[in-house]
């Protein structure tokens, strides 16, 4: 931690074993976990709260004030949980009245020139390919995986183990278990593949796909369907949890099917 060419405000809380590499600003008001590496050219600024054994790479600007008009200097955070990769030039802004704060989970990975506004809460595990930008206020599930260049716009939900493909702008919310392709954002099935790997089993994969043909390749409404799957289907986390997030939703669920098959 020692480094010379680095400036670490005497405010910070800094784990003994964090290494800090030349070049460094870490600003008042931080506080960073054991096992934490910070790469060169890394701005931490005030109301950063950083886990154990995070990596953080060249450029990334973690806690920036929020790039939002209304903001009138609140003492919020950016929380990042531990085991969290945050790669080349990142910025995660913290958040404003909103919630207060902006919040990555654990064992996330968000690849290089991402970036992440104010108030937006992310699960854990998530993947965010390279340039994927979220807006303000959104709420982002475990397990999500978006592809490169893929745009959020503001206040949207994305559901637990959901997957966006690259290149894909996200008006609406997009619900669990599914993926997202095409333009204007469309359902194109389940995310099978991610499903298996998290030990799924085929009957359970089975059921969620149930859920969505009722959904989306009946041509019922939402009530209607819903209405449906709660009378035909047996109730299981999984059904509840799909259907309160669709209860849930402020700006309305992707709508359109598209067979890739």
């Amino acid at each position: 931690m020692n480094q010379p060419l680095a400036y670490v405000h005497p405010g910070a809380k800094i784990a003994k074993n964090v290494v800090i590499e030349p070049f460094t600003t870490i600003h008042n008001n931080v506080v960073i976990g054991e096992g934490t590496w910070i790469g060169s050219n890394v701005t931490i600024m005030e109301g950063a709260r950083i886990g154990k054994n995070c990596n953080i790479f060249p450029g990334a600007v973690i806690a920036a004030t929020p790039q939002d008009l209304k903001f009138e200097g609140e003492e919020t955070i950016a929380e990042i949980g531990d085991n969290t990769t945050i790669r080349e030039c990142v910025t995660i802004n913290r958040g404003t009245v909103d919630r207060m704060k902006t919040v990555i989970g654990k064992n996330c990975l968000i690849m290089a020139y991402s970036h992440i506004a104010h108030d937006c809460i992310v699960g854990d595990n998530c993947i965010f390919s390279n340039n994927s930008t979220l807006a303000g206020h959104i709420t982002v599930g475990d397990y999500v995986v978006l592809a490169g260049m893929t745009a959020v716009h503001q206040f949207c939900s994305i559901g637990n183990h959901a997957f966006v493909t690259g290149g894909s702008l996200v008006r609406k919310d997009v619900p669990p278990y599914v993926k997202g392709a095409r333009e204007p954002l469309s359902y194109v099935g389940i995310n099978s593949v991610g499903l298996r790997r998290r030990g799924y089993s085929a009957e359970k994969i089975r059921e969620i796909q149930n859920i969505y043909r009722i959904l989306y390749q009946r041509n019922y409404n939402n009530t209607q369907a819903i209405e449906i799957i709660e009378a035909e289907m047996e109730a299981t986390p999984e059904r509840d949890e799909i259907l309160q997030f669709i209860r849930d939703s402020q700006r309305g669920i992707m709508k359109g099917y598209f067979n890739a098959g």
